[in-house]
């Protein structure tokens, strides 16, 4: 890899190689010779044995979480309900009088919430990295959660309930679109977006929200701290099918858009300049790629909470085995959010018998040390990302 190739890699250079800018540049030139399909033979197995791996775990994830419980439900019996909901018998249904009535009303919307959320932030963090060439942004980068947490809370403490039972949902998803339109338009300055100064904005903006939510748990009652608290911490419990209903549309739509914008994340993986000259308006993209971001992250916050190191691990490890190329990293990051946040929540409700344990803190306590391990691996094999 030449020393200019590596100078435009980005931050990911140092998290994958010399693969970045073999893969950045990968979207406007074709292999030259034989030595070069050769090469890209093992990264391509790489990703078609990842999705398998990952559509597999899905699959059974998704049987598993909606059988365990404490009303035990057999995986063949799962599948049976699932098939026979779709006019195939070719399994039995729950033995239990309630065990279908469990099945529909309680655990499937939420392990259908949990793919949903899983893999809008995953895909929010993907966005984030591309676009902000930072490998440590994630949606809560530009105030997307803290936004939303202190709109949440403050509907809590001061009881409005304008849209019902909505009331939260819809403050929460407003509270995050208006951080991040704060800090963009705080960020932006004669026509363009520094991402220093982006990122700086979104920590001043977050610790102004932190400080709100804490002014917010003051002023609250006992029952309003506990509600705040248990839903910082993030949670599924509860989940209805009119919530998914709504957050699936959205984390389709972002996803669908970042599929759109691969190419052009890719282009600017090569820095800022040659995307310019390559025909790319970088700052479009960034105003694109913000609102996506909003949007999924403010979708799955209003909805279970703040949950983090979801958009901040899940890209750095799928882009460990299929490489920086957004076109395969972004629908691969999305199931393997899905995958992660089904399985972060199969252990928040069987861990401890008869409770059921914020999903945030367990995301944070799984997340931080594995982003340590990946800083230090990071730094013996590429030095860093600096």
């Amino acid at each position: 890899m030449s020393a200019p190739a590596r100078a435009v890699a980005g931050p990911h250079a140092g998290a994958d190689g010399a693969a970045g800018a073999d893969a950045a540049s990968s979207a406007r030139r074709r292999p030259a010779s034989g030595e070069d399909d050769g090469a890209r033979r093992p990264r391509v197995s790489r990703t078609v044995g990842l999705f398998v791996a990952l559509g597999i775990a899905l699959v059974v994830g998704v049987v598993v979480s909606a059988g365990v419980g404490q009303l035990a439900i057999p995986p063949a019996e799962v599948l049976g309900s699932l098939l026979h909901r779709i006019g195939i018998d070719a399994l039995p249904l729950p033995t239990h009088p309630n065990g279908d009535s469990a099945l529909w009303s309680i655990r499937f919307p939420r392990v259908a919430l949990a793919l949903v959320v899983g893999a809008a932030l995953a895909t929010g963090g993907v966005l984030m990295q591309g676009v902000f060439g930072n490998p440590l942004a994630e949606p809560g980068v530009v105030g997307v959660s803290s936004g939303a947490a202190a709109a949440a809370c403050a509907v809590i403490v001061l009881g409005w309930a304008a849209f019902g039972s909505w009331t939260i949902a819809v403050a929460a998803f407003l509270g995050g679109l208006a951080a991040t339109a704060l800090v963009y338009a705080t960020a932006r300055q004669a026509g363009r977006t520094e991402v220093v100064t982006l990122v700086l904005t979104g920590v001043a903006v977050n610790a102004v929200a932190g400080a709100a939510i804490a002014f917010l748990t003051f002023l609250g009652d006992t029952q309003a701290r506990e509600e705040i608290v248990f839903w910082q911490l993030g949670s599924l419990n509860g989940t209805r099918w009119p919530d998914v209903a709504v957050a699936a549309p959205l984390m389709a739509a972002g996803l669908l858009v970042a599929l759109l914008l691969a190419r052009r994340l890719d282009l600017l993986a090569l820095g800022e300049r040659p995307a310019r000259h390559l025909g790319v308006d970088v700052e479009r993209l960034r105003i694109l790629a913000v609102v996506v971001v909003a949007v999924l992250a403010g979708a799955a916050v209003a909805f279970c909470g703040v949950i983090a190191f979801v958009g901040l691990v899940v890209p750095h490890l799928i882009r460990m085995f299929v490489g920086p190329g957004h076109r395969v990293l972004v629908p691969a990051s999305a199931l393997g959010g899905a995958v992660l946040l089904l399985a972060a929540d199969l252990a928040a409700r069987t861990l401890v018998p008869y409770a059921d344990l914020p999903i945030g803190m367990l995301t944070a306590l799984v997340g931080g040390p594995f982003f340590f391990w990946l800083i230090r691996r990071t730094r013996r094999g590429a030095g860093g990302w600096a």
